[in-house]
């Protein structure tokens, strides 16, 4: 038998809830892995004092940015390998992923370029206070010179992903992180390069990382990567574009609204950026959990929808869902129970404490609610309904986020601050529920 016929064996037969937690894991894994090294980041550059902390919360804002461009073109290329390998076609396969890869690393050159050459004002733009600036030059310079490799290493990270390779993907990015940690503590604590040396770390992983990724999908994968193969098509660029726009919003608005959130965290002075930064790392070191199993049905409902299986799809979707919550709950109980420790953990200054823990507290309850709209904006995603999937992704961090986080602001000062993510996180997943049972009762039973 062929391996792309026991591909689609695999993912039609396959029991679904198996299937999901098979691919789920490995992704779930290595997110958790970049999660934890963005928290030894944090952890590391938070003994430097508050400040230096502060700067990685401004640069996080940066990470997403580039993040937003990876995942576009990952999450678009790869829904289009996994309808092409569904219909057993590895040339159209390779033609996306292909023409996403190098497209994705040509964009990831003009932004490391841009950015290198406007690098104070990018920092400043993005909520760096004028003690915050030196520090969040010397982290960000690395970050953007890493930039092709992190586009480069997500987008084959995605495809290895859509193609049930989600084991091969984890050693990949696992890599990189674990290599980033020690990094951390070799340059930082070791040679005291301080926030350089953290950038340095990161930069130096990236690269490691994408190497791994690419020998790994030349190895693994049914479909390849040539530049021969690129598309002269306009047609299959905005088709991947279409599709992967809901990932741009989602990512993007998560930059936008993180440099929102740290300009008007400025009045209340760096240990108020460097407690958002320490809330923001462990909420979203939580949220890879939800986002890992989520992505592990991305390639499910991608597959069996194309083959017409829309029973399997529908069985996924709710495991997903009940799944993601059972799993969101007991970390969120431990970041309710445990917030002081944590913020403890990250930075020793009593304001940042103060400031820090109820807003652990708060995030740890709108968290519960990514259950309900990660699951539902993933299937729309995957099975090509972008207009959909695009209206869930401004949800969360624009429509909800933004205004809200404005009015609280306004109202309730650094308090609002604090609420203004949970209470979107909440309303965004409630949101949600109509457009899950829209799909449940709307699409028909295998073979109507």
């Amino acid at each position: 038998m062929k391996e792309v016929d026991r591909y689609y064996q695999k993912m039609t037969e396959t029991p679904v809830s198996r299937l999901i937690v098979t691919l789920g894991i490995p992704t779930t894994i290595s997110m958790l892995i970049s999660g934890v090294y963005n928290i030894a980041d944090t952890y590391f550059v938070g003994t430097l004092g508050e400040s230096p902390q502060a700067a990685t919360g401004i640069l996080f804002t940066l990470q997403s940015i580039i993040q937003a461009i990876a995942f576009m073109w990952g999450h678009g290329s790869g829904t289009f390998v996994s309808k092409a390998l569904a219909d057993k076609d590895t040339k159209t396969a390779t033609r996306y992923v292909s023409t996403a890869f190098f497209t994705g690393i040509g964009m990831g050159i003009l932004l490391s370029l841009f950015g290198l050459i406007f690098l104070s004002p990018l920092m400043r733009l993005l909520g760096s206070t004028e003690t915050i600036l030196p520090y969040a030059r010397d982290y960000g310079m690395w970050i953007l010179i890493a930039c092709p490799f992190m586009i480069g290493s997500l987008v084959l990270n995605n495809n290895l992903r859509y193609e049930g390779k989600a084991f091969y993907s984890m050693i990949g990015l696992t890599t990189g992180g674990i290599l980033n940690i020690f990094g951390d503590f070799l340059l930082i604590r070791i040679f005291n390069m301080g926030v350089f040396g953290a950038g340095m770390a990161t930069a130096l992983s990236q690269m490691v990382s994408f190497g791994l990724l690419l020998f790994l999908y030349f190895r693994m994968a049914q479909s390849s990567i040539s530049h021969r193969a690129i598309s002269r098509s306009l047609t299959d660029y905005l088709s991947i574009i279409k599709v992967g726009f809901p990932s741009l919003i989602r990512q993007g608005l998560n930059s936008i609204s993180g440099g929102l959130l740290n300009n008007l965290t400025k009045p209340f002075g760096d240990a108020a950026i460097a407690a958002m930064s320490v809330v923001n790392r462990f909420s979203s070191l939580v949220m890879f959990v939800g986002l890992g199993i989520g992505q592990g049905f991305q390639p499910v409902a991608s597959f069996n929808y194309q083959a017409k299986k829309y029973t399997r799809v529908k069985k996924g979707l709710i495991f997903t869902t009940v799944f993601g919550f059972c799993l969101l709950f007991c970390l969120s109980l431990l970041g309710f129970l445990f917030a002081e420790p944590i913020v403890y953990l990250f930075q020793e200054h009593p304001d940042v404490r103060t400031i820090g823990v109820p807003a652990l507290r708060y995030a740890t309850v709108g968290i519960l609610f990514l259950s309900l709209s990660v699951p539902v904006n993933m299937l729309y995603q995957s099975i090509r309904k972008a207009g959909v999937a695009s209206l869930l992704s401004i949800l969360r961090s624009g429509a909800v986020f933004i205004p809200m986080l404005c009015i609280l602001h306004h109202f309730l000062g650094l308090t609002g601050i604090q609420l203004a993510q949970p209470l979107s996180d909440v309303c965004t997943g409630l949101l949600s529920i109509p457009f899950m049972l829209h799909f449940l009762r709307s699409t028909p039973n295998d073979g109507e």
